[in-house]
């Protein structure tokens, strides 16, 4: 019996279906990349100089803009993508002993083998949480 019976890769060859995985995963990244915040910055003194473009297309137009404006080199203006997804902060259980947040770095720490953490008092300073 086929475990895949009612399923859209019922009846399909391998082939068929690695190439649908692929086309998926292309139109994934296209609809990410056409949704995805941007900021643009020098890479001489890493001023961002524009945030917030939506889109790829529109940070790399936005970017030859400014470049044009501020009469610079084409390595001189560099864009990114914003990456929240992976950072955060949430709200400590111990806001009440003077911390206010903890804070998650995008990074993993490889002798943790979690994200880096750490959180700030209220007089502003960070404690590491490790």
């Amino acid at each position: 019996m086929n475990q895949v019976e009612g399923y859209q890769y019922a009846g399909k060859t391998t082939g068929q279906i690695v190439l649908e995985v692929v086309r998926a995963r292309i139109r994934r990244r296209l609809l990410e990349e056409s949704t995805t915040p941007f900021y643009i910055f020098r890479t001489d003194t890493q001023q961002v100089l524009a945030k917030g473009v939506i889109g790829y297309d529109a940070a790399k137009q936005k970017a030859n803009d400014l470049r044009k404006r501020y009469g610079l080199k084409w390595d001189q203006v560099s864009f990114k993508s914003e990456r929240n997804r992976h950072g955060g902060s949430t709200t400590s259980p111990g806001a009440g002993r003077g911390y206010s947040r903890i804070d998650y770095a995008p990074r993993i720490n490889p002798s943790k083998g979690r994200r880096f953490r750490g959180r700030y008092d209220a007089d502003g300073n960070f404690h590491d949480i490790d």
